[in-house]
């Protein structure tokens, strides 16, 4: 698993929903430090602070930095301030839900795919390229990222997004194997958090996972399997894997069609 007493930074928390946020808990409970980084002080207030999940005295020990992924400089002295790490999780990814998705794929608005596809993909090249200073004997790299072998209704220009993160998690494997920092992507079922909540009718993708997934799949409780999977991939257990996407969706991404009556779980 992690290395105990290390410390690890989990990008994009939003709240205790958010899987960041099962994801640093792991990592806390397996006796890793954990920074978290929120993107200001306005979406830490709106989120985080007004979440009744968690109490004043759970909030006040979580170690908490600002920092706006689509702002380099921001990224820049974030990784300046943190000291050393062992891994970094990109849990981070944005569209405009009137423009990027929905029930019509072309869109007027080209800025808001732009501005999709840099804080979704692009941002992974910034994290690693300043995170690779902080690793000095190595370390791991783990993106979150969702099936891309389908087109799914609504999804539109995320998917595009998702899968051009996994073409750039291959490419940062090739370039920083000589640093031995490892990148890899977990590529998710559905998981219901606050973001999932804005994807326009997202209560259709989970229910496309009732009808494939030989494994059954909560979109709630699973996210701790998603957790568990990334951690996996931070830690020395995974020392020799780098380039790859793990799928962790109770199998539906491998599925030729909707499960039979009798394949169904009883």
């Amino acid at each position: 698993m992690i290395e105990t007493g290390k410390s690890y930074l989990v990008m994009g928390l939003l709240d205790p929903l958010s899987l960041a946020y099962y994801i640093g808990r792991t990592i806390g409970a397996l006796g890793g430090k954990v920074i978290y980084s929120v993107q200001n002080e306005i979406v830490k207030k709106r989120y985080l602070d007004a979440s009744k999940l968690l109490s004043p005295a759970e909030r006040s020990r979580m170690d908490i930095r600002f920092c706006d992924i689509a702002d380099e400089q921001q990224v820049a002295s974030l990784f300046a301030e943190i000291g050393p790490l062992a891994g970094v999780v990109h849990s981070i990814a944005y569209a405009n839900p009137r423009t990027c998705m929905g029930r019509e794929f072309h869109t007027g608005s080209m800025p808001d795919v732009l501005k999709s596809y840099q804080i979704s993909c692009a941002s992974l090249a910034t994290v690693t390229q300043h995170a690779a200073g902080n690793m000095p004997d190595g370390g791991s790299v783990v993106a979150l990222s969702f099936d891309t072998h389908h087109v799914y209704p609504l999804y539109n220009w995320m998917g595009v997004h998702k899968a051009a993160l996994e073409a750039l998690v291959r490419a940062l494997a090739r370039r920083h194997g000589r640093e031995r920092i490892r990148v890899n992507a977990i590529s998710s079922g559905p998981v219901t958090t606050t973001a999932a909540s804005k994807i326009p009718e997202f209560e259709h993708i989970g229910k496309l996972w009732e009808n494939t997934s030989p494994i059954p799949w909560d979109p709630e409780k699973d996210k701790q399997a998603v957790a568990n999977a990334v951690v996996f991939l931070l830690g020395p257990n995974a020392a020799k894997i780098t380039g790859q996407v793990l799928a962790v969706d109770g199998g539906a991404a491998i599925m030729g069609g909707p499960l039979m009556q009798h394949e169904r779980s009883t």
